[in-house]
């Protein structure tokens, strides 16, 4: 019987170190272990809350301008270790964030929504973001 393979839960602190290349201890190391998720050596699932997470801090603290970030994002989110249920609203989130000054989390939830799902919120960029949304 074959063994399960083994998916590992990415920390965000191991996307920046490896997008920033800013720590000369742990950058290389992630370097290395993204290189394998690249070419689908190792099993990755990372959260949208990871994701969520990464851009606030790019975006605040390192103030990478939103198309950097979403590029970047973006190519890890299509390296071929990378697990993701809802890789298509993730990335379709990334373009309305690029495209606007909407915050990701809104994004997302803009990306998410349905008719089936609408979001309700007292957020007026959900509108702007084309998010199905329902008063209350």
């Amino acid at each position: 019987m074959k063994s399960p393979v083994k998916v590992y839960l990415i920390d965000t602190n191991v996307i920046l170190r490896y997008l920033l290349e800013d720590h000369e201890i742990y950058s290389p190391k992630a370097k290395a272990f993204m290189l394998q998720v690249s070419h689908g050596k190792k099993k990755v699932e990372i959260s949208a809350v990871v994701i969520v997470e990464c851009i606030y801090v790019l975006e605040k603290f390192y103030l990478v301008p939103r198309n950097e970030i979403v590029d970047s994002i973006s190519r890890i989110l299509n390296f071929s270790g990378i697990m993701i249920t809802n890789r298509s609203e993730i990335l379709e989130a990334l373009l309305k964030y690029e495209a606007s000054n909407a915050d990701i989390v809104d994004c997302i939830l803009a990306a998410q929504s349905s008719a089936e799902k609408p979001v309700i919120s007292f957020d007026k960029d959900l509108e702007k973001l084309k998010a199905i949304t329902e008063a209350l």
